[in-house]
């Protein structure tokens, strides 16, 4: 796994917004951010809830949808992993309570629009 992005929520609206559907959020590319920083700006009928939807995180990359599971072994799941379109993704959290995500991505990032 390799340092990917760090998630900040957000409730304005940022240039540049995709939204995912799977779990009704609109985020921005953090590889066409300087410091790989991603809003994240929830719709109100966004299941996440909780520390994702307060708090930042940080996401790591990693090699194939398995590693996803393999790698959050023993960490508290904050949403399973889910297929985003262009990526696939989950959210856990340690035992000391950062937030991290783990991100397969389909395609180079830096093409996908934001």
């Amino acid at each position: 796994m390799e340092f990917d992005h760090v998630g900040s929520p957000t409730t304005e609206k940022k240039p540049g917004e995709t939204f995912v559907a799977a779990t009704r959020v609109w985020i921005t590319n953090a590889h066409r951010h300087p410091f790989r920083v991603e809003w994240l700006r929830f719709e109100p009928d966004s299941p996440v809830r909780g520390p994702l939807r307060e708090q930042p995180h940080v996401g790591y990359r990693v090699q194939s949808a398995e590693d996803i599971t393999k790698l959050s072994r023993g960490m508290k799941v904050l949403l399973e992993p889910f297929d985003a379109g262009f990526a696939v993704a989950g959210f856990y959290q340690t035992a000391d309570g950062a937030n991290i995500e783990f991100v397969w991505w389909r395609q180079d990032p830096a093409s996908l629009p934001g």
